[in-house]
């Protein structure tokens, strides 16, 4: 990819067409070289680096620019001095005991990098994205995944009515639904989760034929942050069913 297309990439546009996204700053750099380790699809990566980091170590190739094109490169303010450029994943086969998470129209881009971190550190999930919920290869979806997004399968434009086929079981998280912690919520193949504005619609829950939990709280509020109900459900499987020591 010609240097002169790398800025391009801060549109989804061109991040669709040219199959590449960026990713900035020490720590996430650090993440995705962490991750090349056991991914052979990150092997590729490429930094562009200020003179400030010239010394920086890495397996990828690395490449030396100006202050004006790291100004392009940076979806900052402040550019970092350190830019990669990384492959969009091909698509992944689920391993055993996968289990999906799906998001319903999210568009809160904090959100969904928290969702990230969260289903990262538990492991064993994949997330599914509905059409018109946020790029995850957003910048600002980047940077709040601290990493993660190098670390969670992730599929988008995954319609709502494509569920049924692909997992016998499917949860839903509904402010009328069963309370949890309930006996049987960990025994499901994907958990649905609506955005943050609307829920999930409530003529749609039938299309996936979705058994309904929700979480008890005070009723002081409404309703609960999309990301904090998602760390409080995982955080609940995780401990129905405890990955094995390694």
């Amino acid at each position: 990819m010609k240097v002169d297309d790398l800025g391009k990439l801060h549109q989804k546009k061109y991040r669709e067409q040219l199959g590449h996204y960026l990713v900035e700053g020490e720590h996430l750099v650090l993440e995705l070289q962490k991750a090349a380790l056991t991914n052979p699809q990150l092997k590729d990566c490429k930094l562009y680096v200020s003179e400030e980091h010239a010394a920086w170590r890495s397996r990828f190739e690395m490449h030396i620019v100006s202050k004006r094109r790291m100004k392009e490169l940076s979806a900052t303010e402040t550019p970092q001095g350190i830019v990669a450029l990384v492959p969009m994943p091909r698509a992944s086969a689920p391993q055993t005991g996968e289990r999906a998470v799906y998001l319903h129209e999210i568009q809160d881009p904090g959100n969904l990098g928290t969702i990230l971190r969260t289903l990262a550190w538990f492991g064993s999930f994949r997330c599914l994205l509905s059409p018109g919920s946020v790029d995850p290869y957003n910048s600002k979806v980047l940077r709040a995944s601290v990493g993660a997004i190098f670390h969670t399968p992730i599929e988008m434009d995954v319609d709502l009515h494509t569920l049924r086929n692909r997992f016998p079981r499917i949860a839903c998280l509904d402010m009328r639904g069963t309370p949890l912690p309930s006996p049987g919520f960990e025994q499901f193949d994907c958990y649905l989760f609506g955005s943050e504005a609307q829920g999930v619609p409530r003529e749609q829950l039938n299309a996936p034929g979705a058994t309904t939990f929700s979480i008890t709280g005070s009723s002081a509020l409404e309703s609960l942050n999309v990301a904090t109900s998602v760390s409080i459900c995982v955080y609940e499987l995780s401990r129905a069913c405890p990955r094995p020591q390694e």
